[in-house]
C-alpha cells in the first residue's frame, strides 16, 4: 500500500504517458513506446468495461527474433499505486536486460486489489484472460508464466495461483495480505476500499453475510490449489524491531499474523513454501526491493531463464 511519491499526480502521469510517444492501433490495444524496450498498452476490457493499462518490458532483442516466444514475468501493483509502480520503484528495466523474458505490470484500479468485484469490475480475468490473450497475440509470449506482488499485489498473486492452478510455475508474495479473514484484517481491507472513496460492501460484500465470497478469494482458503507451484512468501514484524518508522511498520505489524497463517497451512498441507519473515521492516518499496531480488532464482527457474 504505497502512495506514490509527491509531485505530479499519479492519474495525471497515467494520462500524459497513455498520449505519449507513438501510438498505435493493434486490434484491441492502443501502445505507446516508451523507450527502447518498454512500451504502455492500453486493453479494451470487457471485464472491466473500460480500457485499462498494461506496461510491459520486452526481451533485449524481440524485433530481430520475429519466431521466438518468450515466458512472462508478472508483477503486481499495490493499493493506492498503479501499474506505472515497479518501474518507478525498482530497477526492473535494468534488471531484465538480456534476460530473454517478458515482464507485464497489469492495471488492478486503485486499491490494487485484483479479484472479481462484487458486482463490479473483474480484475482477475482481466489479468488472468484478457493480458495474457493479448500478450500471446501480439507479443508472442508463451504459456510460461510466473508471478510476483507487494502488498495487496502480494494477494493478488498467491489467489491468482491458488484459485487457477497450474496457471502459474512460480509465485511471491512481498509484505501480501495473504488470510483476508485474519483477525482485523477485514477491516484493513474495508479502510483500502473506502480510502478511495468505494463502498467497502462493494469488494466482497459483507464478510459475515457474505463469508463464502471472503472464503472463495482468501488465499489461506484457497490453498491447495497452491501444491505444485513453487513460492515464496515474505514479510516483516513491523513495529515489533522497528526503527520508528511507525506508518508503514505498523502497516507491515498488521499483515504479520495474516502472512504467518497462511504460510502455516502451507504446512499442515504439506505444500513447499520459501519463506523470509524478518525482525521489523516497513511497509515499503526499501524491503519489497530486497526480497524481489532474494526470489528471483526461485522465479527464474519457473521462467526457465538462466539467474
Amino acid at each position: 500500500m504505497h502512495r506514490p511519491t509527491p509531485g505530479v499526480p499519479r492519474r495525471t502521469v497515467t494520462k500524459a504517458a497513455a498520449a505519449a510517444g507513438l501510438a498505435v492501433l493493434f486490434g484491441a490495444r492502443t501502445a505507446s513506446a516508451l523507450g527502447s524496450r518498454t512500451v504502455d498498452v492500453s486493453v479494451s476490457s470487457a471485464a472491466l468495461g473500460r480500457s485499462a493499462p498494461v506496461r510491459l518490458i520486452l526481451p533485449s532483442g524481440f524485433d530481430a527474433q520475429s519466431t521466438r516466444t518468450y515466458p512472462v514475468l508478472y508483477l503486481l501493483h499495490g493499493a493506492h499505486d498503479d501499474y506505472t509502480s515497479w518501474t518507478r520503484e525498482t530497477d526492473i528495466e535494468a534488471f531484465t536486460e538480456g534476460r530473454n523474458l517478458i515482464v507485464a505490470m497489469p492495471d488492478a484500479g486503485p486499491t490494487g486489489i485484483p479479484t472479481a468485484w462484487r458486482g463490479g469490475p473483474d480484475y482477475e480475468t482481466f489479468q488472468l484472460k484478457e493480458v495474457p490473450a493479448l500478450l500471446a497475440r501480439d507479443y508472442r509470449a508463451s504459456g510460461v508464466r510466473v508471478v510476483a506482488g507487494v502488498s495487496t499485489g502480494g494477494y493478488g498473486a498467491m489467489a491468482h495461483a491458488a484459485r487457477h492452478p497450474g496457471t502459474f510455475t512460480a509465485a511471491a508474495s512481498y509484505s501480501g495480505i495473504l488470510d483476508t479473514m485474519a483477525p482485523g484484517v477485514p477491516t484493513l481491507m474495508d479502510a483500502i476500499v473506502a480510502r478511495e472513496n468505494l463502498v467497502p460492501t462493494s469488494l466482497w460484500g459483507n464478510p459475515f453475510l457474505n463469508l463464502l465470497t471472503w472464503r472463495d478469494f482468501n488465499p489461506r482458503d484457497r490453498a491447495t490449489g497452491l501444491r505444485g507451484t513453487a513460492l515464496y512468501v515474505s514479510s516483516g514484524s513491523g513495529l515489533a524491531g522497528g526503527t520508528g518508522d511507525w506508518l508503514p511498520e505498523a502497516l507491515e505489524s498488521a499483515l504479520w499474523p495474516s502472512a504467518h497463517s497462511f504460510t502455516d497451512t502451507l504446512a499442515l498441507l504439506r505444500i513447499p513454501v520459501t519463506t523470509h519473515f524478518y525482525a521489523g521492516g516497513g511497509h515499503s518499496w526499501a524491503y519489497w526491493k530486497q526480497e524481489f531480488t532474494a526470489s528471483w532464482p526461485m522465479l527464474a527457474r519457473g521462467l526457465g531463464v538462466p539467474q
